[in-house]
């Protein structure tokens, strides 16, 4: 059978390149910046450890499930939702494994383009209040929860099962604290904002109402 784990140079690449990734597209200024890019990146590290190292959570599920899982070692066990639901073919082509893509590589997209903006307002002391802030409060936060649900949806592990809870309360933590600073700093102006917010985040909600008929 094949032994699809032990190695560490794949494991150390990827993190790196992650990292590398996440910084150019985040791009961390700020204490609070860099605390946000690291506690991601300690996800990407428990991530690929896992991906390419020591399979730790197959090893545990097989002391539990037995049979279920089938002492599977074969880099396609860590597809652990396909392995669970016995799905058959290359889990790489499945529903889950793409659909998994699309939300890392959009809440990468997400970072990407609200980071330029909001640098953009920063350097000449405004609102950032255009492109994804037009109808989002905090587009980055969002964009780093969907890169945490998809690389779950894709491959699950207990560490990275345990910290994605923690890492989501820590980004809305961090997004009711920036909306308390913005609303000293501009006042009127962020309280204007967050209205119109608002009035959008209505308007869509009637529409999918009378979409779905309730």
């Amino acid at each position: 059978m094949e032994y699809g784990y032990g190695n560490w140079i794949w494991a150390g690449a990827s993190i790196v390149l992650a990292l590398y990734f996440l910084k150019s597209v985040f791009k961390p200024v700020t204490k609070t910046d860099w605390t946000t890019y690291k506690s991601m990146g300690a996800f990407f590290v428990a991530l690929f450890a896992e991906m390419y190292g020591f399979p730790l959570t197959i090893y545990i599920l097989s002391a539990i499930l037995g049979p279920r899982i089938g002492g599977d070692l074969s880099h396609n066990s860590g597809h652990l939702w396909e392995v669970l639901f016995k799905t058959s073919g290359d889990p790489h082509l499945s529903l889950l494994h793409m659909g998994g893509n699309l939300l890392v590589g959009g809440g990468f997209i997400m970072v990407a383009s609200a980071w330029k903006i909001l640098y953009e307002a920063t350097q000449k002391g405004q609102l950032a209040t255009t492109g994804l802030y037009k109808y989002l409060r905090h587009p980055q936060y969002l964009g780093l929860g969907l890169i945490i649900l998809g690389f779950l949806w894709q491959w699950p592990t207990l560490p990275t099962l345990i910290m994605a809870p923690i890492l989501w309360w820590r980004y809305y933590r961090l997004a009711k604290a920036e909306e308390k600073d913005m609303a000293k700093k501009f006042g009127q102006e962020y309280a204007a904002y967050s209205s119109n917010l608002n009035n959008w985040s209505s308007k869509v909600s009637r529409w999918t109402k009378g979409l779905s008929g309730y």
